[in-house]
């Protein structure tokens, strides 16, 4: 299958690093010009020269805090039109239910669903006149399978389900397609990171991967961690006009780790 987004203006909201950098590569090696985002010019710099790297488009970057009014309002004025929309953006706060204060709440609501609304808002409407669009919502299997010390993030992304398949509904009849990836246990940097000491006891963080998943998501039927590519590669996908009937979706890339059929 040959994808060729040539053409297309892609926005990847949080792509300077793991599932957004990604996704912003596939899509430009597909031909399509993506706007990066990220909150500091290094980072955004940063990716910029990776996807150039990767690409055969125009690459360009919007340093704005998604988590804000004020970060979307600066996307939308800086880049005005796109044909694809990846709400990647997402806050966790991890805790015990009963100790997250109303501050983590407000904050993963503001980044979680408020951003892709207020994007979606704007977007959705040229999208809509010009009878083709993607929206991608990448959510997690938080929202379907959620675990006690994520509580908030599992309800945030799960009303982002719920605001994904509204919003296909809305576009009914368009080429405008709107849909949800759902990605497991993923080997983003974030998790590098954390595995990255068990490397000095000889175990390589693929392996830290599989051991976790092994131990903590045992119905998983892929018995390992993806990796942000593989993630990516669903996205940039749905992307796709190969995808044109696939619309009000969960699309899962969880390694089987939500335990049921759908």
């Amino acid at each position: 299958m040959q994808i060729d987004l040539s053409g297309k203006t892609a926005i990847v909201t949080a792509s300077t690093k793991g599932i957004g950098l990604a996704t912003a590569k596939g899509l430009a090696a597909a031909g399509a010009a993506v706007v990066l985002n990220g909150r500091t010019k290094e980072s955004v710099d940063t990716a910029i020269a990776a996807v150039r790297q990767s690409g055969r488009a125009a690459v360009r970057g919007i340093v704005a805090d998604m988590g804000t009014p004020a970060g979307c309002a600066a996307l939308i004025e800086a880049a005005p039109i796109a044909d694809i929309l990846i709400n990647n953006v997402a806050h966790v706060a991890w805790g015990d239910f009963s100790q997250v204060p109303d501050e983590a709440w407000n904050q993963s609501w503001q980044t979680n669903v408020m951003t892709p609304v207020r994007l979606c808002r704007h977007y959705l409407q040229g999208m809509k006149a010009r009878d083709w669009g993607r929206v991608v919502f990448v959510s997690s299997e938080s929202a379907r399978n959620i675990q006690p010390e994520l509580v908030t993030y599992g309800a945030t992304k799960l009303a982002g389900h719920a605001l994904s398949r509204g919003l296909a509904k809305q576009m009914a009849g368009t080429g405008v397609t709107v849909n949800v990836v759902v990605p497991g246990p993923t080997l983003s940097d974030g998790v590098h990171r954390m595995f990255e000491p068990m490397t000095e006891q000889g175990i390589s963080v693929e392996q830290a991967g599989k051991d976790f998943v092994l131990a903590h998501r045992a119905s998983s039927v892929l018995k390992r961690m993806a990796t942000v590519e593989e993630v990516a590669s669903m996205i940039v996908y749905v992307c796709s006009p190969q995808a044109s009937a696939t619309s009000g979706a969960a699309l899962r890339v969880d390694g089987g780790v939500v335990d049921d059929v759908n």
